[in-house]
């Protein structure tokens, strides 16, 4: 699994994800969404996979261990390097999906969101009624994720250095929330540069409309990269 920035394919269309892909002549690592999967199904991933692209997909499931179980199974057939889950589904949910995917797919990660990088401690108070800190929160969803043997986690760059603490080197940070001091936050809320998120402990970043919607996508893509790399 590659270690450049993992640039999110936020488009409705097909044709949308392969004009901007064939912008680039190198191997990739991006993450197809919700939005993108739900409107177009297994096609994306069969056009993202054969143009040698790595792949997140990122559908944040959340439900019964049983059928998470299985939709991680028959999402694990299509090639995919790393998927996700709800770590609030709780310990036996993730246990459950872990052997779904691990079943079709035993090469594929199976990472565990956090806190959304969209929710404030005071939205996460008020709204979902965990009354710790953010932090807290957060440290603790990695902890049963990893009690669940995920291979890592979904968090904000803020969090990754507790994470590591907590946890180790080795369990996997995966952070959206990255912009460049020029980009707006748009609706994220906790977010860093791409030289933050490598102090603090981040081991990949997800970055989408700083480059997605910048006028030369390429050039900015590679600017991340450089960033990223030191």
């Amino acid at each position: 699994m590659k270690n450049t920035p993992i640039i999110a394919l936020d488009f409705a269309t097909l044709e949308e994800v392969e004009q901007f892909l064939n912008l680039f002549d190198e191997p990739l690592f991006v993450k197809i969404g919700m939005e993108l999967y739900l409107q177009n199904g297994p096609e994306t991933i069969k056009m993202v996979k054969e143009k040698g692209h790595d792949l997140f997909l990122d559908l944040k499931l959340h439900d019964i261990p049983n059928t998470v179980k299985g939709a991680l199974k028959g999402l694990g057939k299509f090639d995919i390097d790393l998927i996700n889950v709800h770590a609030a589904g709780g310990i036996q949910m993730m246990q459950a999906g872990l052997e779904g995917l691990r079943s079709s797919n035993p090469n594929a990660k199976l990472i565990a969101v956090t806190q959304l990088t969209s929710t404030t401690e005071a939205q996460m108070r008020s709204e979902q009624n965990i009354q710790s800190s953010i932090e807290d929160a957060v440290i603790h969803y990695a902890e049963i994720a990893k009690q669940a043997e995920l291979d890592g986690v979904v968090c904000s760059p803020l969090e990754s250095q507790l994470i590591t603490e907590h946890i180790g080197n080795d369990f996997l940070k995966v952070t959206p929330g990255i912009r460049l001091e020029s980009d707006k936050t748009h609706d994220q809320q906790r977010v860093t540069t791409p030289e933050d998120a490598k102090k603090l402990g981040s081991t990949h970043i997800v970055v989408g409309r700083s480059i997605t919607q910048h006028e030369d996508p390429v050039a900015r893509y590679h600017e991340i990269l450089r960033r990223w790399k030191g």
